[in-house]
């Protein structure tokens, strides 16, 4: 996975989450590695990349924290996670795929992206299964950059590859 890659979602998540979240403190924590078919924490946005490269990144989160950062998004405090939370956690992610994916452009990738996905369940786990054409056996480890704010533990969670 090139760093070329990452570096733009990493970028857009810390500052995206330090505007919407009224410029509250975001700390970014150890970043390391895990298999593609770990966990997530509660809830999870997902946004695919397809063309020159494929893969996706994550971001994801607990309820309480999903719903700390809606409500602040909101400025109303949400006292469920209900459909107006639902919608934005995908616009949060929607931000800062849209604002990464136009840095990649400008530095030359070339790629399209899927609407965010929003899965939202416990003991939930995302895995990139089966053998697609030209894809290699293995899962494609992702690279993990925890962002912790005062609503608590944002990851983003970035498996790409350059297409075989």
């Amino acid at each position: 996975m090139r760093v070329e890659y990452i570096n733009p979602f990493v970028e857009t998540s810390y500052r995206v989450l330090k505007e919407v979240l009224g410029g509250e403190d975001v700390q970014r924590g150890d970043l390391y590695l895990k298999s593609t078919a770990m966990p997530v924490m509660g809830v999870a946005a997902l946004v695919g990349l397809a063309g020159a490269v494929e893969g996706r990144v994550l971001f994801d989160m607990t309820f309480e924290t999903a719903l700390k950062v809606a409500s602040k998004m909101n400025s109303e405090e949400l006292a469920e996670f209900d459909e107006l939370a639902k919608a934005t956690i995908s616009e949060l992610a929607n931000i800062i795929t849209a604002q990464a994916v136009t840095k990649l452009h400008e530095l030359g990738f070339q790629f399209d992206v899927t609407p965010p996905a929003l899965f939202v369940g416990e003991k939930m786990e995302i895995a990139a299964l089966g053998k697609n054409p030209g894809a290699s056996e293995e899962n494609v480890e992702a690279l993990i950059v925890p962002l912790i704010t005062d609503c608590g533990k944002i990851e983003v969670n970035v498996a790409i590859r350059e297409r075989m």
